[in-house]
This record gives C-alpha cells, sequence and structure tokens, in this order.
C-alpha cells in the first residue's frame, strides 16, 4: 500500500523542473521573485514544491536559505490568512535569531522586538478596528486602537452595579486588556495610521533579513483547496506584505482555481479575463505547470512504486532502489528518442530482483498507455497510486478467499471498473452471470475480430466507447476466463447477480410483488407501498427492477413494473431514463412508448428517439401518434 503524501523521492522525473525553479531563485539573487506551481488535482504539486526546497538548499550548499513551510488549507475557516501567515514568519524569524545566538539587546535583536510589535498591531487591528467603527463613528485611524483602549478602561474604572452577564462580559474585556496594552505601551509609534504601520512592517522585515544575510524560501501548499476569500488573502499578503527583497514566494495551486477565486473575491465586480490575467501576473510572477505524465513516466512510475513496496518489506535493499530510480532518470532525459520498453526496464535490475520484478514491469507495461489515454485518469499520480492501492487490496481479498488470480487481469478489471459507465458494467455482469463457466463467448470474439484488424463492433450500446475499445485490447486477454471471481471482488458495484444493495424483509416483498406486474395492470396500493418505503430504498428497488429489464430486453410487463416505482417518486424517473437510454437504437420497441409517453422524465428520451435516424419506424409513429394525443 502507499500513502498518499508529499515526497521529495523523485518518481516521476519531475527533477528537472524542480532543479530549474531553484536555478530561477538563485538566479534571483537578493529580488523577491514569486512562483506559482500550477496542476491538477493529484498531480503532484505539494511533492513539486519539496523537491524544488530539497534542491535549492543542495545547489546553495550554504545556510543563506531559511525555508518556511505553510499550508494555507490549515487555515481555512479560523483565522485571517494575512495574520496567520504573518504569525508563521515571525515564528520562524525567532527561530532563525535563537539559532544563531543573537542577543536580543543588540540592534537586530531591538529591531526585531520593534517588528514583532507591529505584527502584534496588525493582529490586534483585525480584531479591534471593526469594533472602533461601531463605538466611535467616523474616527480617524490615527491612534483609534489606542484611544479605544482608554476608553474600555475609563468605562471599567466607572461602572456602576451591573447584571450577571455584564460582569462576564466586564471580565473578558479586562482579560483582554493586557493584550492590547502590551502592543501600545512605551512605543507612541503605534498609533501612527494604518498605512503607515502596514509600511513599516515591509521596511522592518527587508531590514532584518538584510541583518540576517539570509533568503526566506516560503512554500505555500493546498491554496487552490481554500474557499476563494482564504486564498486571495493569503496572496495579498505575500504581495502587499512581504514581497520584499530576500523573499521567494512557491506557490502550489491549480492556476484555473486561483483566477475563479479572483473573480469570487471581486464579486460584483465585472471582471474581463484580460483584468484577471493581470491581477493573477502581479500575484505570481513565473507560473510553471507540472508537466503532464506521458506513457514512459506513467511506467517508470508504477515499476518504482512497486519496487518502493519490495524495500518496505525488505526483499529489495534501498540502495537498489535508489540505483534504479537513476537508471529511470537518465533515460527518461532522453523519452523522446527511444521507447521504455520491457527489456530496457529489466535490464536495470539484477538477476535476484529481476525475478520479483517481472510481474510488476508487465503491468506497468500493460496499463501504461491507457493510464494516459483514459479520460478518467488521463496519468494522475494519485489516481495510478489509487488504482495499485486497490489492486493491492484485491489481491488480499482474493488470497483470502482461497482465490488465485492473476495480477493482471484483477487490475484489467479493477481498471474497467474505474473508468467504464455503469451501465457497461452491469452489461459485463449480465452476461457473465448467463454465461455457461462465467466466460461470455462475446468477449472472446470481440478480442479475435480486434487482433485480426477488423473494425469494433458494440455488443451493447453501453459498450460503444473508445475506453472500452482500447480496454478489449490490452492483455492479458479475458476470452475463455472465468470472470465470476472477478465480479465477486468487485462485489461494492452492486451487481446484478451477487451484490445488490440490501433490500428490507418489506422491499423483498415488493419485489416480488413488481415481478408480477402485467402491462396494463395500474396497482394504485402498490404505489403507495414503494411510497412508504422511502426513496432511498426505491432506488434500490428500481435498480433491481432494471437489471431484470436488461437481463429480459426490457420485458414490457418489467417496464410496467418499473413506472409504479416513478409514479412513487418521480425524480427517480432520470434513473429510469438513463437505462432505457442504453437500449440500441434498432432494438427500441413500439410498445414501450404508450407506457412512458405522458411521463416527464421521459420526454427529451423521446425527442432524441424520434430524432435519431436509426429508431425503427413503428417506434417513431408511437411517438408522434402519443404527442398529437
Amino acid at each position: 500500500m502507499w500513502n498518499d503524501i508529499e515526497t521529495t523521492t523523485d518518481y516521476l522525473h519531475f527533477s528537472v523542473v524542480s532543479k530549474t525553479v531553484a536555478e530561477l531563485i538563485i538566479e534571483s539573487g537578493n529580488s523577491p521573485i514569486s512562483i506559482g506551481i500550477s496542476g491538477s488535482w493529484g498531480a503532484g504539486k505539494s511533492s513539486m514544491v519539496k523537491m524544488i526546497g530539497k534542491d535549492l538548499n543542495d545547489q546553495s550548499g550554504s545556510d543563506e536559505y531559511i525555508f518556511l513551510e505553510f499550508n494555507a488549507w490549515l487555515y481555512q475557516g479560523y483565522e485571517d490568512a494575512k495574520s496567520a501567515l504573518l504569525q508563521a514568519v515571525t515564528t520562524k524569524l525567532t527561530e532563525e535569531i535563537r539559532n544563531k545566538k543573537i542577543n536580543e539587546k543588540s540592534e537586530i535583536g531591538q529591531k526585531f522586538k520593534k517588528f514583532l510589535k507591529r505584527v502584534n498591531w496588525f493582529q490586534v487591528s483585525k480584531l479591534v478596528f471593526p469594533l472602533v467603527a461601531g463605538v466611535i463613528p467616523g474616527a480617524a485611524p490615527v491612534g483609534a486602537i489606542a484611544n479605544f483602549v482608554n476608553s474600555i478602561k475609563s468605562s471599567l474604572n466607572n461602572r456602576g452595579k451591573r447584571s450577571e452577564n455584564s460582569e462576564k462580559i466586564n471580565t473578558a474585556i479586562e482579560e483582554l486588556l493586557p493584550e492590547l496594552d502590551g502592543v501600545f505601551k512605551d512605543n507612541e509609534e503605534m498609533t501612527e495610521p494604518a498605512t503607515k504601520q502596514l509600511e513599516e512592517i515591509r521596511i522592518e522585515f527587508e531590514e532584518i533579513l538584510e541583518a540576517l544575510k539570509v533568503k526566506l524560501v516560503v512554500l505555500v501548499d493546498d491554496l487552490d483547496r481554500c474557499m476563494p476569500e482564504t486564498a486571495i488573502s493569503t496572496l495579498e499578503a505575500m504581495r502587499l506584505l512581504l514581497f520584499v527583497r530576500r523573499t521567494a514566494f512557491i506557490i502550489a495551486a491549480d492556476e484555473q482555481m486561483i483566477r475563479n477565486g479572483v473573480r469570487a473575491h471581486f464579486n460584483g465586480v465585472e471582471l474581463s479575463d484580460g483584468l484577471v490575467t493581470s491581477y493573477f501576473d502581479k500575484l505570481i510572477q513565473v507560473p510553471i505547470k507540472i508537466p503532464h505524465l506521458g506513457v514512459a513516466e506513467v511506467k517508470s512510475y508504477i515499476v518504482l512504486l512497486f519496487m518502493e513496496m519490495e524495500v518496505r518489506k525488505n526483499r529489495v535493499e534501498q540502495e537498489s532502489f535508489l540505483e534504479v530510480q537513476e537508471k529511470f532518470s537518465n533515460l527518461l532525459s532522453k523519452a523522446w528518442e527511444n521507447d521504455l520498453t520491457v527489456e530496457k526496464i529489466e535490464d536495470f535490475f539484477d538477476e535476484d530482483i529481476k525475478n520479483i520484478m517481472k510481474e510488476y514491469v508487465a503491468i506497468a507495461d500493460q496499463l501504461a498507455g491507457i493510464l494516459v489515454s483514459a479520460d478518467n485518469i488521463k496519468g494522475n499520480p494519485r489516481l495510478i497510486k489509487r488504482l495499485l492501492n486497490a489492486l493491492e487490496i484485491r489481491k488480499k481479498v482474493a488470497k483470502f478467499n482461497g482465490m488465485t488470480l492473476d495480477s493482471g487481469v484483477l487490475i484489467k478489471m479493477l481498471l474497467f471498473e474505474r473508468c467504464a459507465s455503469e451501465g457497461a458494467f452491469d452489461y459485463l455482469a449480465k452476461e457473465v452471470a448467463n454465461a455457461e463457466g462465467g466466460s461470455p463467448e462475446f468477449i472472446q470474439e470481440i478480442e479475435a475480430s480486434l487482433l485480426n484488424g477488423e473494425t469494433y463492433k458494440a455488443p451493447d450500446a453501453t459498450w460503444n466507447d473508445e475506453f472500452v475499445q482500447k480496454w478489449l485490447l490490452i492483455e492479458p486477454k479475458l476470452g475463455g476466463i472465468d470472470l465470476r471471481p472477478l465480479l465477486y471482488l468487485s462485489k461494492d458495484k452492486a451487481l446484478s447477480f451477487v451484490a445488490y444493495d440490501e433490500l428490507s424483509v418489506k422491499g423483498e416483498e415488493l419485489l416480488t410483488a413488481l415481478k408480477n406486474v402485467r402491462n396494463g395492470t395500474y396497482i394504485k396500493d402498490l404505489v403507495e407501498e414503494v411510497k412508504a418505503l422511502g426513496i432511498k430504498e426505491a432506488e434500490k428497488l428500481l435498480k433491481r427492477i432494471i437489471s431484470l429489464g436488461r437481463n429480459e430486453q426490457w420485458n414490457i410487463n418489467i417496464l410496467f413494473a418499473a413506472v409504479h416505482i416513478t409514479e412513487a417518486f418521480p425524480e427517480l424517473g432520470r434513473n429510469l431514463a438513463s437505462a432505457l437510454g442504453e437500449i440500441p437504437a434498432k432494438s427500441r420497441k413500439a410498445p414501450i412508448i404508450p407506457i412512458i409517453a405522458d411521463k416527464k422524465w421521459a420526454q427529451d428520451m423521446l425527442k432524441q428517439w424520434n430524432d435519431d435516424s436509426e429508431t425503427p419506424s413503428s417506434v417513431k409513429k408511437a411517438i408522434i401518434q402519443k404527442s398529437r394525443g
């Protein structure tokens, strides 16, 4: 199993990018720089940020850089992001001053103490300014907070008899006063206007970094997980408060999410794409996209993940893993010249390790192409890792059930579960259930025809899909294999023959009753009983009936039974419409039309059928007659 956490171990050949970014920061000298690392969810942004920090530290070879990791998501909904970032920076600077054993009475020590005062002022001002606006209407910002503190003190000194609630409020204010008073005590400068205070924070921050002779590198992660206000507030804090000489900000966030955040932040203001881009460019100087993984990178990733697992099992030495990792990195640097073949990968291992890794290399070669092209995965590292985790779970479950299953077959089925439609999966389950020995003939026939270069002919509308066609071609072939054990392990998919969502006793009784319904015999009491089940169990009941409908080529009686459920809960009509929409055009039947023609949920589907040139004329005639009648 593999944890979904960031790492500095380069599984994806990202070091080319991370080292480039590290070099950019070094070349920027003492000038400030902000770099955005953009990529979709699970693309590896967090790992890239950590790798940049490591490469920067390795390349600089000195203590001229100090690193601060700031996860904006941790502060989502808890406090102001600007204050949180400022606090994190002051904490990091405090550590640095202590590490360098700087005397607090020295020039740097005094400067830092003053800086801390201003940061505390900023944090208190976020709390008190709203109160000042309410208590002292029209009050000027100059000295407003100090005046507010003095007003509270005066009020407390002159208080008379109070109620119990008032006493509680007074106690709370008394506890707060030392915090407020400490900010202003012996420091008249804290009564300066807010704009002056913020400017002084920037100046003093820069002077401290200059005196320490360090560059602060802030690694910001998970910004795109935050609400727009937190995300933009954090970026603005970097730009307005902390973007000074000797700073670098590396920000991991999906660019489109940040752009959406800008629009949400300025809600009510009409912003053109150009203005959003300008604002984004002001916040992030150097945007860098996480590279999309190709087939070679995915092969390397899968092999390295499996090899790492074998290291944890003590079957492979860590040193061997690092050697293979370096070989992959060197080969991927020239992947555009030559393919990463099984033979080349196996040459990375000595004989003992080759025997351990042989099956894993075959899996990587089997899956890489379709993992890159499948719309539901598109080479996403997190999704690939989840797929492999699911494989390991299935292997363990199979072992405890006494099943002996090939890993390639297991993962091929997992891939189908992940990327094929539910209708396609249900069709496969139905065919397996009906096939002798659990081996549907149609799979073997299609595999043979595709290998002969013939045009793919989908056995069902749900299989008329580019992914399914590619899936059929990848090894191992499933023709002639008993697929029942595989589908048993997939029982979380609510298969039609083993693993339905369980029904209550009453639900099972209604299922039996619905199976006995005949076309034209509408049973109102049955509808009321379905209503009494509640919509959740009614949906499970409809799944059972839909599965029966598919198995029986939508026998009219089964359809009429299904309509009893949609009469009880019309919102489930879309589920039935979706199932009927899977019927191949030439297999649509005219007797279906009168049963569903007046149902609101069926109108879009019927229009589509009527517009489809392959729909039988008898069906179109029935649709037209019902629409006129």
